[in-house]
């Protein structure tokens, strides 16, 4: 699915060997006091050793430790590493120190091209979307898509093995969909695959490419009906499948202000009516437009005075933002960089405008945010206008013009609209889905027992293993 001119390039096995604490010393070595990843001051013993066939052997001592869960993202659109964090943060406040939570891009970290350049090609593909909308639909076929994963895997199995070994996982969480399969390759050939919970995260709200399901999955937690329906056509065991809804930051579920204290907090006005504008985490689409347009039809003439208020997020586009700030307007405006607390502006405001990505809806859901979805995706988010618009929370419409016209009708004659779409919202949204999951995941390592000796092995041969 990656498309780029760049030359391959490898990691040094010898480097990604040292960083997971190997060395080709064929002594026998304990590390009495092992420093977890994620900086817990828990210890723990290992012994390292050399098997005669070359194989090096990690046996885990002691069975009293917290678990490490290593969940594995990409940072191909912003909604992986923001699952992954939800997912972390649940696992915090849920169960505290019995586990250690590690986020890790394990391609860039260990691999070479085109893995770890995914980031890069992939705002490439989607700025130019017919090329996306191509290598989406091209790689959906499974005999393709298990193709280029295998040669992918021949190419980079060695260093994604000594990867996963670095953080000794536990139980390994995946929230993309390119980390399913070598990742499984990895814990069938070390013998570890009933040993080590894998469960995926799907992080596409209702349409997403098959390269998420997996049958060799603990659990497939799929976000809506329709993905798990999906799941089960592609070959997933309804035992394996788990509909609990897109995880999100626990910041959004357990938010106690009010929307009057939050207008207090972020110097809004505290009367008038709020439009979100945004345009992603890279203030992409036509937000200069829209808010040229809201400028103008939230602005009542007649009277000589605003019916609404506009809060607009730039994100990374600090042209877009300088823009916006030097201009004139007519009503309130406020104009924002990138933001980590979105869950405060959404719930200062009363509808939202945005592109169809999965977790900015799943968020404006929970705060019974009416949307209007101004632009998707093609491929993954094309299937979240539907689930929107059919279920009564909110229209689509690629027209500023059009755009600004609704939100004017909400904020003063069809107000009736706004509360019917700002209830649909509501009961569409799944806010305990990020805290249903770790449940979940916490009772699966329950049901697996204590893992007091946990080998990995560094393997010899990974071809042999390919197509097992």
């Amino acid at each position: 699915m990656a498309i780029s001119g760049a030359t391959p390039k490898r990691s040094s096995l010898s480097s990604v060997f040292s960083r997971a604490g190997f060395s080709n010393n064929k002594k026998k070595k304990r590390c009495s006091s092992f420093a977890l990843s994620s900086g817990s001051s828990s210890s723990m013993g290992y012994d390292y050793m050399d098997d005669e066939d070359g194989t090096m052997e990690m046996v885990q001592l002691g069975a009293d430790r917290p678990k490490n869960v290593l969940i594995l993202m990409s940072d191909t659109g912003g909604g992986h590493r923001a699952s992954a964090e939800a997912i972390r943060d649940a696992f915090k406040l849920e169960f505290g120190d019995e586990y250690n939570i590690i986020v890790k891009d394990v391609w860039k970290e260990y691999t070479g091209w085109p893995l770890n350049d995914m980031e890069r090609q992939y705002k490439f593909m989607v700025k130019h979307v017919q090329l996306w909308k191509v290598a989406f639909h091209s790689t959906s076929p499974k005999w393709i898509h298990s193709m280029y994963l295998a040669a992918i895997a021949a190419f980079y199995a060695k260093e994604v093995e000594a990867g996963l070994m670095e953080y000794k996982p536990d139980i390994i969480v995946s929230v993309h969909p390119l980390m399913q399969h070598i990742p499984l390759w990895v814990l069938k050939w070390q013998g570890l695959q009933k040993k080590v919970i894998f469960v995926t995260v799907i992080t596409d709200l209702n349409s997403c490419h098959r390269t998420w399901f997996h049958p060799g999955v603990n659990r497939c937690y799929c976000p809506s009906e329709e993905v798990a329906k999906r799941a089960l056509f592609d070959g997933l065991e309804e035992s394996q499948v788990r509909v609990f809804g897109l995880p999100v930051r626990p910041s959004f579920v357990r938010a106690i202000l009010s929307k009057d204290d939050l207008r207090v907090e972020l110097e809004m006005d505290p009367e008038l009516p709020a439009v979100l504008l945004m345009g992603g985490g890279e203030g992409m689409g036509p937000v200069k437009k829209t808010a040229i347009a809201l400028g103008d039809s939230l602005f009542n003439k007649q009277q000589n005075k605003p019916i609404g208020q506009l809060i607009i997020i730039c994100g990374r586009n600090k042209s877009l933002a300088s823009t916006l700030e030097s201009m004139e307007w007519k009503i309130p405006v406020k104009v924002r960089g990138f933001e980590k607390q979105m869950e405060k502006w959404m719930g200062a405001c009363d509808c939202i405008i945005t592109k169809a990505g999965p977790g900015t809806i799943a968020e404006a859901l929970i705060r019974g945010l009416p949307i209007i979805l101004n632009d998707f995706i093609p491929g993954q988010e094309k299937g979240n206008v539907p689930f929107v618009v059919d279920n009564g929370a909110g229209v689509f419409t690629r027209s500023p013009k059009e755009t600004s016209k609704i939100v004017a009708e909400w904020f003063s004659t069809k107000r009736d609209d706004l509360k019917r779409m700002s209830e649909n919202a509501l009961r569409l949204a799944k806010p305990e889905a990020v805290f249903e999951i770790v449940r979940d995941i916490n009772e699966l390592a329950a049901q697996r027992g204590t893992l007091a000796i946990l080998p990995y092995t560094l393997t010899s041969s990974f071809a042999n293993h390919l197509f097992m």
